[in-house]
């Protein structure tokens, strides 16, 4: 995106998600200077950060960040865009082990009776 980007990481127990994303935010901010010469602030302080715990979560996010490009008007397919997980020239890896699998019908969290 021109003036954002989305991320859906998996991070170990060894790394903080503040940490993960000062890895990103600072390897390219240091590029950035030292391939195109930007001197500015490349990124505003602070990110969103959501929990992902089930797979159609996961899925759910994963498609709304490929789709992105389509909804801004970017390209007409996902894949058409450079960038992004869609196009077939950028790895992915596969989902994280240990997401929820979703049941459809299924509800699940405390009953509304519980103090």
């Amino acid at each position: 995106m021109p003036d954002h980007f989305h991320v859906l990481i998996t991070i170990g127990s060894e790394l903080s998600i503040e940490r993960a994303v000062q890895y990103i935010k600072g390897g390219f901010a240091f590029n950035a200077h030292k391939q195109l010469g930007f001197r500015a602030p490349v990124w505003q302080k602070g990110f969103s950060e959501v929990r992902v715990l089930t797979d159609a979560q996961f899925y759910g996010i994963r498609n709304y960040i490929r789709a992105n490009p389509v909804m801004r008007h970017l390209v007409e397919c996902a894949s058409d865009f450079p960038y992004s997980s869609a196009h077939h020239s950028v790895p992915v890896d596969p989902p994280p082990q240990g997401l929820k699998p979703s049941i459809e019908g299924v509800c699940s969290g405390t009953p509304e009776g519980v103090p």
